[in-house]
């Protein structure tokens, strides 16, 4: 009985996804993120991320500047109709982070929208309300001036 030994980028790939599921499934190695990898050269052992061999396997060459981003969200996926060339801005604004969360929000909590008149922008990138600033500086200038006057009657 002789054991068959894929010999192809092709063949090694594919005895390594479980296909069973809606997602198919990388199973060997990955990376810190949980993107699979993939050494598709045994020569130059340079890595690849799985899903990406995959979409140039199944569907063709991914445009320039683009990535692939996972619909369903599972970084072991190599599914390509899970799959979908974006750009990375994309891929970023479909993400779950704190700063995309805070990019999608259009108004301060005090209900003022943060257009180009009424937006500062912090060094660190923060947004700030123009417009609740200017009240906070008049809260304090009153509070000085009460302080203010409170010690000159004393």
């Amino acid at each position: 009985m002789s054991r068959w030994h894929p010999e192809t980028a092709e063949e090694r790939f594919w005895v390594k996804v479980d296909a069973s599921g809606d997602c198919w499934e990388w199973t060997a190695g990955a990376n810190a993120l949980g993107y699979g990898t993939f050494v598709p050269d045994s020569a130059s052992k340079k890595k690849v991320k799985a899903h990406r061999f995959a979409w140039e396997t199944l569907i063709g060459p991914i445009g320039k500047g683009l990535v692939i981003d996972h619909l369903c969200r599972n970084p072991r996926c190599v599914n390509p109709d899970h799959l979908e060339p974006v750009t990375q801005r994309m891929n970023i604004m479909r993400g779950y982070s704190r700063s995309v969360r805070n990019a999608k929000v259009t108004h301060c909590p005090r209900g003022h929208e943060y257009d180009e008149a009424n937006t500062r922008f912090d060094p660190n990138g923060g947004r700030k309300c123009r417009a609740c600033h200017r009240m906070w500086v008049r809260q304090q200038k009153r509070k000085n001036a009460d302080s203010i006057g409170e010690r000159c009657s004393a």
